[in-house]
């Protein structure tokens, strides 16, 4: 039997940070392929991907991944919890992976297990204190960090380790393999040298992806120094094709329309839009110093609403996600099908053997699938490309007309 490793990823872009975990996965599992789940048009902060799903997925096999998944995007576009749940049971659904192998600011996966553990038995007392600090307006992590310092049933190591974005991830990752029962055993490496939001790099090859989505903007003739040359060399072909790199305010006329031309009434049908913040939007917007995406979440952002989860408040907009369409019954059923990216010659073998041991279908084109949540992913394709400087509707469209990437 084949021993394999999953990895859950964004790529958003691809750099040396991720070459050294894909390095690492390998030398620590001794795996003979590398399954990635990542998001397609959107990521979990809520912002369009730099460079199209295929495009990224390119890049992770050229790095040395063996199949790319899609996530779907009802789980893509949402808290730690849900983006977790989802990509879990991605890799668990394709029967072959047996570990999950992720990074952490902890790098200790003994403390990640007993706050996980204590977050799954959920005792009143901690449970009581969030709803508080959620009243009083902190946002979950906050409320979660407060709520665990208040009760002294965590460490203040354990605490602090709340704090942190990828110990955020790795604690989901392993409630979500509780929750579904997984045979999935968790690892985790150490994350080093470049912070998940630092906003210029720290190292002389190892930036965050925040900092090198920051210098194609501004300075693209840096970022070579920090990705992959296989990476470098995809991403100038899609730039030179028109296609990437995407930015949030390359979407502002379209959620300005959504915005202008709907009611509170119906902004408040979208997802997660709750305790009234439609009506804030409405008043806000006339008011901006100048149109953009983010100087509306500027305007926007307080305690209780980060910037996180007002861009993802604002990618349900532009994505048509509404309450009924995202309800907590249909996220907890889980993903209905398993999206083919691209996969390598060693990933073909791996794929042969799913169609036996996988427990979802196997889709290589959305004209396969009919299930409710591929909507959502041509949605987001949809979206996403409509940020690209040359518009086509094969890229579009690319859900229908692009085969999954080989290499």
């Amino acid at each position: 039997m084949m021993n394999i490793a999953g990895v859950i990823v964004e790529y958003n872009p691809f750099h040396y940070g991720h070459q050294l975990h894909l390095d690492r996965t390998r030398q620590l599992t001794g795996c003979d392929a590398v399954v990635a789940v990542m998001s397609g048009g959107f990521t979990q902060r809520g912002e369009p991907a730099s460079f199209s799903k295929w495009a990224r997925a390119e890049m992770a096999l050229r790095a040395g991944c063996d199949v790319v998944l899609e996530l779907p995007s009802a789980y893509a576009v949402q808290p730690a919890e849900w983006f977790a749940y989802g990509a879990v049971a991605v890799l668990e659904a394709t029967g072959v992976v047996d570990q999950l192998v992720f990074g952490s600011e902890s790098g200790s996966l003994e403390h990640l297990q007993t706050v996980a553990m204590l977050m799954e038995q959920e005792p009143e007392q901690l449970q009581q204190s969030i709803r508080d600090y959620l009243n009083q307006g902190w946002s979950y992590p906050a409320a979660l960090s407060r709520a665990a310092t208040a009760s002294g049933l965590l460490s203040t190591e354990a605490v602090a380790m709340l704090q942190q974005p990828n110990n955020t991830l790795g604690l989901q990752y392993l409630r979500a393999i509780h929750q579904l029962n997984s045979r999935i055993t968790p690892l985790t490496i150490q994350r080093e040298q470049s912070g998940y939001h630092d906003l210029q790099p720290t190292h002389e090859q190892i930036a965050s992806a925040t900092s090198i989505r920051r210098m194609l903007q501004h300075e693209p003739e840096r970022v070579a120094a920090y990705v992959p040359p296989a990476t470098w060399e995809i991403m100038q072909r899609e730039i030179a094709a028109g296609r990437g790199s995407v930015q949030m305010d390359a979407l502002w006329l379209p959620l300005l329309q959504r915005i202008a031309t709907s009611s509170p009434e119906m902004l408040a049908e979208y997802y997660d839009m709750n305790e009234g913040i439609e009506h804030r939007l409405k008043r806000l917007l006339p008011s901006l110093p100048e149109p953009s995406v983010n100087q509306l979440i500027d305007s926007l952002k307080t305690k209780r609403y980060t910037r996180a989860r007002l861009q993802r408040l604002l990618a349900h907009l532009l994505l048509g996600h509404t309450k009924n369409s995202l309800n907590e019954q249909m996220l907890r059923r889980g993903p209905g099908y398993l999206r083919v990216l691209g996969f390598t010659q060693r990933g073909r073998s791996l794929l042969k053997q799913m169609k036996s041991t996988a427990s979802l279908p196997i889709i290589m084109r959305a004209a396969d699938c009919e299930h409710e949540q591929i909507i959502l992913d041509i949605q987001a394709t949809v979206m996403q490309a409509s940020g690209f400087t040359v518009q086509q509707m094969r890229d579009l469209y690319s859900d229908y007309y692009y085969p999954p990437v080989r290499v």
